[in-house]
């Protein structure tokens, strides 16, 4: 056994031996003894590489000797679909130790809320959105004070947005309830520049050991853009679709016969649903599915297990799949149109072999010369290793305004200490105290803060209602449910707009791959 293995505690070593894992891959030999050594870690990694065992085995080994009482670490993922899976794989190891792992997010039951509160787990999966509340709430932020460890997965999707601005402004609230600098670790997708999504994590002034391995392991990625032949012709009207887009599905239906499991990314819901239903349109039988996040939980669920058991060939699917969901083994994805980012690319085309020994598949099929061009050029790149830098808006004034007055709920404290709070967090490092006075002003004369004896307060019920209603930075949509008729059965979700626009009684739409009338 590697060295580096013989690093963790004894009974983690024998779970290591009992999941079937053998030699550490890259990722676990560089990151594994700096966390043992109580360093803050970012580690970017292709997908497949090992990262979320390189971060939570070296933990659990240190959690076995802390007998102290509440929530110890915390692991924060993007999405709550991640979470669901993050829980299951993290589920196994825990529980042999004897240790108490849950989940919190927006899904989590009343009784379930409840019983965390009373007897709090030692590992919290939850979200950055939950994670403020967590942070108000009068018990469980009480257990947090016990927080010693905080792993931040899928870094790389919140960092150039203000989503990423909230994390690091909420993990100095973080440090602030526990007391002291807990421990952080960063699971990243290979990014053009990881030692500024280090510092996102851990604030200005602290250190944080970055382990880079780039996008070295092998990844094959051609583009393809098919000619029309007669046959496409046919096609074409069968499918109530141009000769060139019929080129194109007879294309992606070889290649998805070809191989045992193939993943088909759509940069946008509709255009999955389009490639799904024309596929059930030529073929009833064709075993393909769809995914994205706008299908029910069930759905998606159904579809991840068919996938994971080989009962089908192919997903046509969004972003939903991009990042860590356990979907079993991958032969080959395609991408339909250009991916647009390098990073995007080697997320996407790294969901086939999944492992650094194996070589991943793809290919981007284009019907336009300014696809063709776009993705070649994203080809050549990928090749240099040249991917993207990840940063999100500096000073974003909404994100602080909203955490100013989540700061005046859970502490009450002065400006002054907010501002000194503030500057720690890596995006608001240049703030000016001028600047926070004129959103602390602007926010009293719109009675959401009141500055009383230099002290920070709610203003009253505004607050709670602002601070609650807006705890995501993502732009929110009015979405209404599809439910079938018949079974009660719940489908997925239509936008506002599609709905105003389209959905009069008789309308038909595409769902899940599949027609509805309304």
């Amino acid at each position: 056994m590697s060295s580096v293995i013989e690093l963790l505690h004894p009974l983690v070593r024998k779970l290591w031996k009992e999941r079937g894992f053998g030699e550490p891959t890259p990722p676990q030999k560089e990151a594994i003894p700096l966390i043992l050594s109580g360093e803050n870690v970012l580690i970017a990694a292709p997908t497949g590489s090992g990262k979320t065992e390189a971060a939570f085995l070296p933990i659990l080994s240190m959690m076995l000797g802390v007998s102290e009482p509440g929530i110890k670490l915390l692991y924060v993922t993007p999405l709550r679909t991640l979470n669901r899976d993050i829980l299951s794989r993290l589920e196994w190891w825990a529980l042999r130790l004897g240790l108490r792992i849950a989940v919190r997010h927006g899904d989590t039951s009343r009784s379930e809320r409840r019983l965390q509160a009373l007897a709090p787990p030692d590992i919290m999966v939850t979200t950055p959105e939950t994670l403020q509340l967590l942070i108000v709430g009068r018990r469980l932020r009480e257990h947090l004070r016990a927080l010693r460890w905080v792993i931040v997965d899928e870094v790389h999707e919140v960092a150039d947005s203000k989503r990423g601005a909230q994390l690091s402004l909420l993990m100095e609230k973080v440090r602030r309830l526990a007391g002291r600098d807990p421990q952080v670790i960063g699971l990243s997708a290979t990014v053009g520049n990881p030692e500024e999504v280090a510092r996102l994590l851990v604030g200005a002034g602290r250190k944080c050991r970055v382990v880079y391995v780039p996008a070295h392991k092998r990844i094959e990625v051609a583009v393809a853009w098919p000619d029309v032949n007669v046959s496409d012709v046919k096609l074409a009207q069968a499918l109530l679709v141009s000769p060139e887009v019929a080129a194109r599905l007879r294309f992606i239906k070889g290649l998805v016969e070809r191989y045992r499991s193939t993943l088909i990314f759509s940069n946008t819901r509709p255009t999955a649903e389009m490639l799904a239903s024309r596929f059930k349109l030529w073929d009833e039988k064709f075993p393909i599915y769809v995914h994205h996040g706008s299908l029910s939980q069930p759905e998606r669920v159904r579809v991840e297990e068919m996938l994971r058991r080989g009962e089908i060939r192919g997903v046509v699917c969004t972003s939903s799949m991009e990042l860590g969901i356990d979907i079993g083994h991958v032969d080959f994805v395609i991408q339909y149109n250009s991916p647009r980012e390098v990073r995007r690319l080697i997320q996407r085309v790294g969901r086939s072999g999944h492992s650094l020994r194996r070589v991943s598949r793809g290919v981007i099929v284009v019907g336009s010369s300014d696809d063709a061009l776009e993705s070649i050029v994203l080809k050549h790149r990928l090749g240099k290793g040249l991917v993207e830098p990840s940063r999100p808006p500096q000073k974003p004034l909404d994100v602080l305004a909203h955490e100013l007055v989540g700061y005046a709920i859970a502490w009450g404290g002065s400006l002054e200490d907010f501002y000194e709070l503030a500057r720690r967090a890596e995006p608001f490092r240049d703030l000016s105290f001028d600047e926070l006075v004129q959103v602390a002003k602007f926010m009293e004369e719109l009675g959401l803060l009141r500055i009383s004896e230099n002290r920070l307060r709610p203003g009253g019920r505004r607050s709670y209602d602002y601070f609650y209603g807006t705890l995501s930075t993502i732009p929110e949509v009015r979405q209404y449910y599809v439910v079938e008729r018949g079974s009660g059965d719940l489908v997925g979700l239509l936008d506002d707009y599609f709905v105003s626009e389209y959905c009069e009684p008789g309308a038909r739409f595409i769902m899940a791959g599949r027609p509805w009338e309304v």
